[in-house]
């Protein structure tokens, strides 16, 4: 059966998982975490893509990512794969693959789910009880949204994060606010659900927007948009 094609449109956010062949260890090290985000960081610019938001896992990435052209976002995968694999079948003098052969990704709707995904994807070690709070985790994307520092300013902000309030101040203690929120069980359902598919994380009317941008039917299912209170 042949694969089905995936979605990818230049300015919309997607939401990429790659995980380590096998679930094998993809970071061992601190050096290895280190290496990816330097790689992330280069490449990034190298090939227009913009980072909302990231989240390192021991045999997984989640990326939250908006290529600016139709080539952008696969290019970025393959030579992200490429490089971590070179760098860690060097360290331990071996060969072969490091990663599966085909990342999942998802487009997602920018007003309904952006922000959703965000807590996602940067949640991910509470939910695997890693850590206790999501600042607690140096290898996501969270704390450098709270920091001023140069070395951080590589990190894009997204319309729903910026639309959160009108200084820094006020979009950080929202979005603290909204980390905070317990997340519906029907949130998680649907995010996981548009990964495992490759189906889109939006409103039947998101997926109606997107068919007739692509010119085909996408396969889909009926969802509710985030609730603000609950997630």
């Amino acid at each position: 059966m042949p694969r089905k094609a995936r979605v990818v449109l230049p300015g919309y956010p997607h939401h990429v998982v790659q995980r380590g062949h096998n679930r094998q260890v993809v970071f061992a090290h601190e050096d290895d975490f280190t290496r990816y985000l330097n790689d992330l960081r280069e490449l990034k610019e190298a090939l227009g893509v913009k980072v909302y938001a990231y989240c390192l896992m021991t045999n997984h990435v989640h990326l939250l990512l908006a290529p600016q052209s139709s080539s952008g976002l696969g290019e970025l995968m393959k030579a992200l794969a490429a490089r971590m694999t070179r760098y860690r079948n060097k360290l331990e003098h071996r060969s072969g693959t490091l990663w599966e052969s085909r990342y999942k990704s998802s487009l997602v709707q920018s007003d309904s789910y952006l922000l959703a995904c965000s807590r996602y994807i940067e949640l991910n070690p509470v939910r695997a009880r890693m850590v206790e709070h999501a600042g607690d985790y140096p290898w996501s994307s969270f704390n450098l949204r709270f920091t001023s520092k140069p070395e951080a300013d590589w990190l894009d902000t997204d319309p729903a994060f910026e639309a959160l309030g009108s200084n820094r101040d006020s979009r950080h203690q929202r979005y603290q606010t909204f980390i905070e929120q317990a997340v519906s069980p029907d949130e998680l359902k649907i995010i996981r659900n548009a990964l495992q598919r490759g189906q889109l994380t939006g409103t039947e009317r998101f997926v109606t927007e997107v068919e007739s941008i692509i010119g085909r039917r996408i396969e889909s299912r009926s969802q509710g948009r985030p609730r603000s209170d609950d997630g």
